[in-house]
């Protein structure tokens, strides 16, 4: 499950939990990111995949791709917030495909992920 924490200005936050899934993204994760690109040039986003996330089903994975893809250079920044290692791992390798910083946090670290982010 996919629930929007945050969505001002161009600032979308997004928190996981349970097992995520395609609808999530597309009633969820891509109507809000949508909204925000019809009124800012670019997209600020923070991803926290804590503890009570599970995973993904293979329709959210591909979903998520097509999201990277779609909005690729509409991104400023992402901020990732994790502590499953598979989910940082992925991040880091990755990361050199997405044209904006990128940075994960730990859930420890998550209002150091919030001042970062701007």
């Amino acid at each position: 499950m996919l629930e929007i924490i945050e969505n001002t200005n161009n600032l979308l936050y997004v928190k996981a939990s349970g097992e995520v899934t395609a609808a999530d993204y597309e009633t969820v994760l891509i109507p809000a990111a949508e909204n925000i690109l019809k009124e800012h040039d670019k997209l600020r986003m923070i991803y926290e995949l804590g503890p009570e996330m599970t995973g993904f089903s293979a329709g959210a994975m591909w979903e998520d791709a097509k999201v990277g893809m779609n909005h690729l250079t509409q991104f400023e920044k992402l901020a990732v917030i994790s502590d499953h290692g598979w989910i940082v791992n992925m991040v880091k390798v990755f990361a050199f495909m997405i044209p904006c910083p990128v940075k994960v946090f730990s859930v420890a670290q998550a209002a150091e992920a919030r001042t970062w982010i701007g």
